[in-house]
């Protein structure tokens, strides 16, 4: 891959796709293409057909899909599974008509079964039944890899896989409703730090850039109590709770996304899609931490004083996703950033 390479970045205003291409910008890389979703629909096979005619790019990187938490998995199953299976169809059909020279498909952790032997390798795919919670966007992803691997086999395709532990980082989703797990730990303490200290000042302006279904920082301290009950945080004569999803021993190891950027351009440059199968590759930083032990350590950073309970009414996903990340490393890549230096990043920009 040439420094003057025509590389199209699939979804440039994600965490994953926006991390990717400051990486690549960071290395030198000066012919980059994107489109918004204004200028391109990735679910409409003509406008992605047209795009790869008139762009031509060499090189693809898939890093558009629709995403989110527990609850919205669980919640919006047909969209998750029908929009992630036609942006990717369109995506990588039309590289192989279009010659691409490599593309980079993005997947994720959930494509592994629910009971699998930790750490994951990549060899546990399809050995047992999905976690339920997320199972419509963990099929998607496994028929991403697997129509990878399909094109490779047929066509000759240089079409590559990264399946990535769970992420967080600069430009991630905020929306209490949505989120993952980390950002949503963040955001609840720093929204419940305000109220303790009784900084509407600050809550206000946090509710003005993203508001909560539909308040923002203009309605009245009723109002904004309320939406902020409804989400789990609880303003009570003074005294401020925050309420978790399960019972908080779920354990997950965690990445931060310019790290995951580091490892995709790492293969983009030093690895081809093999004839052996499995073909992706697993991306990780090979640790894990419960959830209670998580929120402890986003507590203690944001300095949160207020009480958290947990609901274990709701669920919990998957007992533990800890990826095997021997793969990668035996590629010759590790992680940098660790997890507490990650946080502290993540919480200073926020």
């Amino acid at each position: 891959m040439k420094k003057d390479s025509k590389i199209y970045i699939a979804g440039h205003l994600g965490m994953v796709g926006s991390a990717i291409k400051r990486n690549l910008e960071l290395k030198g890389f000066t012919n980059i293409v994107y489109r918004t979703l204004d200028e391109l629909n990735l679910l409409n096979e003509q406008e992605v057909s047209y795009f790869f005619a008139t762009e031509k790019p060499e090189y693809v990187v898939l890093a558009a899909a629709k995403v989110g938490g527990i609850f919205a998995n669980n919640t919006y199953r047909a969209q998750f599974i029908y929009e992630n299976l036609m942006i990717q169809n369109h995506v990588i059909h039309q590289s192989y008509l279009h010659g691409v020279k490599k593309l980079l498909f993005l997947g994720s952790s959930c494509i592994y079964p629910r009971d699998s032997v930790q750490p994951m390798s990549e060899d546990a795919l399809l050995t047992g039944i999905l976690e339920s919670t997320n199972e419509p966007y963990a099929i998607a992803k496994i028929a991403g890899i697997k129509m990878c691997e399909a094109y490779h086999a047929q066509y000759g395709c240089n079409f590559i896989s990264i399946m990535p532990t769970n992420l967080y980082g600069q430009n991630d989703n905020y929306d209490l409703e949505k989120s993952h797990v980390l950002p949503a730990l963040i955001r609840k303490m720093k929204l419940g730090k305000c109220l303790i200290s009784n900084d509407w000042k600050s809550l206000r302006l946090d509710l003005n850039k993203r508001p909560i279904e539909g308040v923002d920082g203009s309605f009245t301290d009723e109002v904004i109590v309320n939406v902020l009950k409804k989400h789990g945080i609880t303003f009570n004569n003074g005294e401020i709770t925050i309420t978790l999803w399960g019972t908080g021993s779920p354990m997950r190891e965690f990445l931060h996304v310019d790290d995951m950027a580091d490892s995709s351009v790492y293969l983009l440059l030093n690895y081809d899609a093999p004839d052996t199968l499995p073909s992706h590759v697993n991306a990780g930083c090979g640790e894990d931490i419960s959830i209670k032990d998580l929120s402890e350590i986003v507590r203690k950073t944001i300095d949160y004083k207020g009480k958290i309970i947990w609901d274990i009414k709701k669920p919990d996903g998957t007992p533990r996703k800890l990826l095997d990340v021997s793969k990668l490393n035996g590629l010759g890549w590790k992680p940098k950033i660790t997890l507490e230096d990650g946080i502290k990043r993540v919480i200073a920009a926020y």
